[in-house]
């Protein structure tokens, strides 16, 4: 394979590495915020429980609140029952005392059911006990490994860029400018393209057999018919190592 054809190679898997590490850090803050809110659907939906919890305790010493009231007014009416003068006083507290009976009675249902409900939720809470514990923990490591890995990239990508600049250098002019040409005018940035199973890997064109004869010599610049590419073939091992 002439030394050209080389470096065509090698400066396309660079220029698709810098593609894929650019992509990589313009899209790193997006990717961050996902992670961040993934955790944040996690926590929510646990605090909507713990909230819950909260709400119904607060319900419940309401009620116990409630009835506490309703006994002292139970006491009075049970005062006014034993002390009625006549059967207008008497019919009045019996009234009085039945309904604050059933008062009590309603408040009391209503805290058996809020007890029930408390003792699923408890329940679920402390099964998730590890979770909520762990959670911070998790988020601060996940994100912790994704900047890692966005540094790590950033890094790379400054080194890539410096690789391909002296990888350009050597080429000579006209070639350097064929290959700026079909990488500019492709979405892709695929100038230099690989053949596989006998035909152009950027736009799937089956290459005649003499144009793949002539690619697999490698001992000269051959273009896809169609799209125009720069072609090569990667020898088997048994090719290469002969």
């Amino acid at each position: 394979m002439i030394a050209e054809l080389d470096k065509l190679i090698e400066l396309q898997k660079t220029d698709t590495n810098l593609r894929k590490l650019k992509k990589s850090i313009d899209t790193a803050l997006e990717r961050r915020a996902v992670i961040e809110q993934e955790f944040e659907q996690h926590a929510f939906s646990i605090r909507e429980i713990q909230n819950k919890r909260d709400s119904l305790n607060t319900k419940r010493a309401d009620l116990e609140n409630q009835i506490e009231e309703n006994k002292k007014y139970l006491e009075r009416a049970d005062r006014n029952l034993k002390h009625a003068q006549n059967q207008k006083e008497y019919e009045t507290a019996m009234r009085e005392t039945d309904a604050l009976q059933k008062q009590i009675l309603a408040f009391e249902t209503q805290i058996v059911e809020i007890m029930d409900e408390l003792e699923g939720i408890e329940k679920e809470l402390a099964e998730r006990a590890d979770e909520i514990a762990s959670l911070d923990g998790k988020r601060d490591a996940a994100l912790k490994e994704f900047d890692k890995e966005v540094a790590g990239h950033k890094s790379e990508f400054d080194t890539e860029t410096a690789r391909r600049l002296k990888a350009f250098s050597t080429l000579p002019s006209r070639m350097a400018m064929v290959y700026d040409r079909l990488a500019q005018r492709s979405r892709d940035g695929i100038a230099v393209a690989e053949v596989v199973n006998g035909s152009c890997s950027a736009c799937n064109m089956q290459l005649r057999p003499q144009v793949q004869l002539n690619v697999k010599k490698g001992d000269e610049i051959i273009t896809c018919e169609n799209c125009t590419r720069i072609m090569y073939i990667v020898p088997r091992q048994s090719e290469a190592s002969a």
